[in-house]
C-alpha cells in the first residue's frame, strides 16, 4: 500500500474525471477526492466497531457545503442543517447499487460520507458522489468486491448525451437518465423524462454500460496503486443437514402458510411457523451452545421460506396471492372524496391504498430551493408520507424519513413533465401522497393518485400519467417477470423496477436489482409488460376520470392574469405600494406584478377576482376616444369645467358648456359637486399636451356617434378646451392638483396623472 498522493483519471464524453488520494482525509479507511471541471467532490469510506446484528450497519450521507458554490447558507443560523432533500436522494443514489455487493457477514459499523468541495454549474456533483464513494471502498480495507461507477444520459435535440451539462440537464435535455453498476451489469436505474419510447430508454442504459466500464478500470487503475489489504471476513453459510432437517419437519407447514391469500394473515402465519421450527431445531436454552444453534437455524428457517416462494414463482409460476405474472391485483378508484380540497382521490391497488390530495396556491407560495444547484424554486412539488399504521405497526411520526422523500421525489418527477408551464397554469401546486395501506408498489400507487388528484382539481395536464412496478424471480435459468409486485415479491425477489409513463411513453423510472444476471432481454420483457399494465390502469383511471376538470374547484383561488404596459407598472403599484394595496384590500384579493408587465390577480371569490381584474385593466388602458366610463367621479370643479377620474391617475376635463347638454349653466357647481358619479364619453385626447376632453354619454350630440365622428366632435370648439380667458388655468389631465409629480425626461406630464395615484 502506498501512501503517497495518486492520481488517476479517465475520459467520459470528452471530459476528463479524476481520482485522487493520499493527500486529505488521510485516517479514513479510504479517501478519495474526485474532480470534474472545478467540481470536486471528497468521497471516504470509514468501517467502525463490530456488531451484534442481522444486518448491514450501513449509513450513507451527502453534506452540500454552500461554499462550495460561493454561497452563505440562508437559514436563520446562516450555517447547514439538516441534509437536504437534494443530498438525501444523493445519498440513495450511493446506497441503492452498492449495499447488495457487500458481502454476507459483514457486521461492521460502515459509513460513507460524500462532501461538497467546490461546485461550478457545469459539471453536477452527483454523479461525482456516486463514482467517488465506489472508490473510496476500493482502496480502503472495508472487503467492497468491485467497483462500481455511474453515469448520466441525456437527450438534447434529440441525441444522446453522456453526462450532460447542469444547464442541459435542468433545461434543455428530454431524459434524465442515471446509471449504476458494475463491469458486469447495471445495477441501479434512476430516471425522469418526457415520454420517452421503451426502445430509447434501453439504448440509453447500452451507452451508459459502455461508459460505466471505463469508470471501472480506473477504480481498479487505483486499488492496485493506493488500495489497502481487505480485511478477512467468514461468510455465513447454512448448514445444509440442518436445512433438510427444518424443510423435513416445517417445510409443508410454511408453504402452505405462505400461500395465504391476506398480507397480515400470512405475515402472521409464516411468523408462527417459522418461529416454531427455529425453537424446534434450537436444542435446550440451558446448554452453552444454544445461542449458535439458535443462529443457525434462524439461518435455515429463512432460506426455506426464500426458496419456498422463490420457487414456486420461478418454476411453479404461481405467486404468493395465486395471481399469473402479468395479473394486476384489483384497482378501485374515487376521486373528488374530500369535500374541502382543490382535487383528491383515493387509488386502492390489492392492498396498497394512497389517498392523494392536490392544493391550489399563488405562485408567491412556490418552494424556495437554498442549493448548490441552479434551480432557485419550485411550482409543483410532491410529498409521500408512510405512517407505520399502513402496514399494521406501531411506530414514531417524526418528519419525512429517506424513503419517505425518495418515494416523493419519483412520484414528483413521473408528473412534472405532464404539469402545464406556470404561465398556462400560474398556480403554485403542491401534491400530497399518504399512503393509508401498504402491500407494496407504494410509490406507483402515489402516481396514480396523484394524476387523478390533480385532474380533479381542474389542473391542465396535458395527459394522465399511471405507475406499475415490475419484479423479477430467476433460478438458475429459470426466470419470470412479475407485473405489480407486493411486499414479499420485492423482499425476496431479484429486482424492484418502476416504471411511470402516459400513453405515449415514460416519464419516470426506478430500478434496482440484486443481482448481476440481468440481461437486456430480461429488462425490455420488463418494459414490455410495464407497457401493457400501464396501458390497462391508465383505462381504468379513465372509466372515473378521463380528463382535467373544466372548472377550479370553489374553494380553489382564481387565478386572472392582465398584461400591462410595463410604464404602466408605477401607476398601478402607487407611491409607496398605496394603490396596489388598497385595490388588493377592497377587492379581498392578491395582486402580483411581474417586470414584463404580467399582473396576476388570485381572489377566494370569482366574482370580486373579474372585478378587480376590470378595474385593473380600465387603470392601465390608455385612453381612446370613444371610451365610456359609466361611474366616473368628479374630483374637481373650476369656472372652466369640472375634472373627472376616468381611472386611479388619469382625469379628464368636462367643459362648462357641457356640463348640462342644451342649456347654458353660470357654474359647474349649478349642476355638479365634487364626489358625483357621471357617464362621460372621451371625445378628445391630445397626448402631446396631455390633455382629455369629455363630454356626457347622454348628450344627444355625441350619442350613438363613432370614434371618427366623436373626434370632429372634440376638435369642432367644445371638448376639454376651456375659453381664452381661462387657459392661464392649468386644464391639463389632473390640472393643478398634479404639479410636477406627473413629469417624465421629456418634461411634459403624463396625461392623466396626479398626486393621488
Amino acid at each position: 500500500m502506498s501512501t503517497a498522493e495518486t492520481r488517476v483519471s479517465v475520459e467520459i464524453a470528452g471530459s476528463e474525471i479524476s481520482f485522487e488520494t493520499g493527500k486529505m482525509a488521510k485516517q479514513a479507511s479510504g479517501a478519495v477526492v474526485v474532480r470534474q471541471g472545478d467540481t470536486m467532490v471528497l468521497s471516504t469510506a470509514t468501517a467502525g466497531s463490530l456488531r451484534d446484528v442481522d444486518f448491514l450497519p450501513l449509513t450513507v450521507d451527502v453534506e452540500e457545503r454552500m461554499y462550495a458554490a460561493g454561497k452563505i447558507p440562508g437559514s436563520f443560523f446562516k450555517r447547514e442543517g439538516r441534509s437536504t432533500e437534494k443530498g438525501t436522494l444523493v445519498a440513495r443514489m450511493i446506497d441503492r447499487p452498492l449495499r447488495p455487493l457487500f458481502p454476507k457477514g459483514w457486521r461492521r459499523e460502515t459509513q460513507l460520507v460524500s462532501l461538497t468541495l467546490s461546485v461550478d454549474h457545469v459539471h453536477p456533483f452527483d454523479i461525482l458522489a456516486m463514482n467517488g464513494a465506489s472508490a473510496a471502498l476500493m482502496i480502503s480495507d472495508i472487503p467492497f468486491p468491485t467497483p462500481v461507477a455511474a453515469v448520466r444520459i441525456g437527450k438534447v435535440e434529440g441525441n444522446f448525451v453522456v453526462n450532460p451539462n447542469e444547464e442541459d440537464t435542468f433545461e434543455n435535455s428530454d431524459l434524465d437518465l442515471v446509471v449504476a453498476g458494475t463491469e458486469e451489469a447495471i445495477l441501479m436505474v434512476e430516471a425522469g423524462a418526457d415520454e420517452v419510447s421503451e426502445a430509447e430508454i434501453l439504448d440509453a442504459l447500452d451507452i451508459a454500460h459502455g461508459e460505466i466500464r471505463k469508470i471501472c478500470a480506473a477504480q481498479h487503475e487505483l486499488r492496485e496503486k493506493a488500495g489497502k489489504d481487505k480485511m478477512q471476513i467468514e461468510v455465513p453459510s447454512v448448514d445444509e443437514g440442518l436445512f433438510a432437517a427444518v424443510q423435513e419437519s416445517h417445510g409443508a407447514a410454511l408453504d402452505e402458510a405462505t400461500q395465504i391469500f391476506d398480507k397480515l394473515e400470512r405475515q402472521n402465519e409464516s411468523t408462527r411457523v417459522m418461529d416454531e421450527a427455529v425453537t424446534a431445531h434450537s436444542g435446550d436454552p440451558e446448554d452453552p451452545a444454544y445461542g449458535e444453534r439458535k443462529a443457525a437455524a434462524q439461518m435455515a428457517v429463512d432460506k426455506l421460506e426464500k426458496t419456498i416462494i422463490r420457487q414456486r414463482i420461478a418454476i411453479h409460476k404461481k405467486r404468493p396471492d395465486g395471481r399469473s405474472e402479468q395479473e394486476i391485483r384489483p384497482i378501485s378508484i374515487e376521486a373528488g372524496l374530500l369535500p374541502r380540497a382543490h382535487g383528491s382521490a383515493l387509488f386502492t391497488r390489492g392492498q396498497t391504498q394512497a389517498i392523494s390530495v392536490a392544493s391550489l396556491g399563488t405562485l408567491k407560495e412556490e418552494m424556495r430551493l437554498d442549493t448548490l444547484g441552479l434551480e432557485t424554486k419550485k411550482y409543483y412539488f410532491h410529498h409521500y408520507n408512510f405512517p407505520p399504521f399502513s402496514v399494521g405497526e406501531a411506530g414514531f411520526m417524526r418528519g419525512p424519513k429517506r424513503r419517505d422523500i425518495g418515494h416523493g421525489a419519483l412520484a414528483e418527477r413521473a408528473l412534472t413533465a405532464m404539469v402545464p408551464s406556470i404561465d398556462e397554469f400560474p398556480y403554485t401546486i403542491r401534491v400530497v401522497s399518504d399512503i393509508l395501506e401498504s402491500n407494496g408498489s407504494s410509490s406507483m400507487a402515489s402516481v396514480c393518485g396523484s394524476s387523478l388528484s390533480l385532474m380533479d382539481a381542474g389542473v391542465p395536464l396535458k395527459r394522465p400519467v399511471a405507475g406499475i412496478a415490475m419484479g423479477l424471480i430467476k433460478e438458475g435459468d429459470d426466470y419470470v417477470v412479475l407485473t405489480d409486485i407486493a411486499g414479499v415479491e420485492d423482499h425476496l425477489g431479484d429486482m424492484d423496477f418502476k416504471v411511470a409513463g402516459t400513453s405515449e411513453g415514460i416519464t419516470a423510472l426506478q430500478m434496482d436489482i440484486k443481482i448481476t444476471g440481468v440481461t437486456f432481454e430480461i429488462l425490455r420483457d420488463a418494459l414490455t409488460q410495464a407497457l401493457e399494465a400501464r396501458t390497462f390502469i391508465l383505462s381504468e383511471m379513465a372509466k372515473v376520470i378521463a380528463e382535467p376538470r373544466p372548472e377550479l374547484s370553489e374553494h380553489a383561488p382564481r387565478i386572472m392574469t392582465v398584461q400591462i404596459d410595463t410604464d404602466k407598472i408605477g401607476l398601478l403599484i402607487g407611491k409607496g405600494g398605496e394603490t396596489i394595496r388598497g385595490l388588493a384590500e377592497e377587492f379581498e384579493s392578491q395582486i402580483d406584478v411581474n417586470d414584463d408587465g404580467q399582473v396576476l390577480v388570485y381572489s377566494a371569490n370569482g366574482t370580486l377576482g373579474e372585478a378587480l381584474a376590470d378595474r385593473i385593466r380600465s387603470m392601465t388602458k390608455e385612453v381612446e376616444v370613444g371610451d365610456e366610463y359609466t361611474t366616473a367621479k368628479v374630483v374637481k370643479t373650476t369656472t372652466f369645467g369640472a375634472f373627472v377620474e376616468l381611472s386611479k391617475g388619469t382625469d379628464g376635463l368636462l367643459h362648462i358648456s357641457n356640463v348640462s347638454p342644451g342649456q347654458r349653466v353660470d357654474t359647474v357647481e349649478d349642476v355638479l359637486n365634487k364626489g358625483d358619479e357621471i357617464h362621460v364619453k372621451v371625445v378628445e385626447v391630445d397626448r402631446e399636451r396631455g390633455r382629455i376632453g369629455l363630454r356626457l354619454a347622454e348628450d344627444p350630440d355625441i350619442a350613438g356617434k363613432t370614434k371618427e365622428e366623436l373626434v370632429a366632435v372634440g376638435n369642432g370648439g367644445g371638448g376639454s378646451r376651456p375659453p381664452r380667458e381661462s387657459r392661464d388655468r392649468p386644464p391639463r389631465g389632473g390640472g393643478d392638483r398634479g404639479g410636477d409629480r406627473g413629469r417624465r425626461g421629456s418634461g411634459r406630464p403624463r396625461h392623466g396623472e396626479s398626486d393621488r395615484g
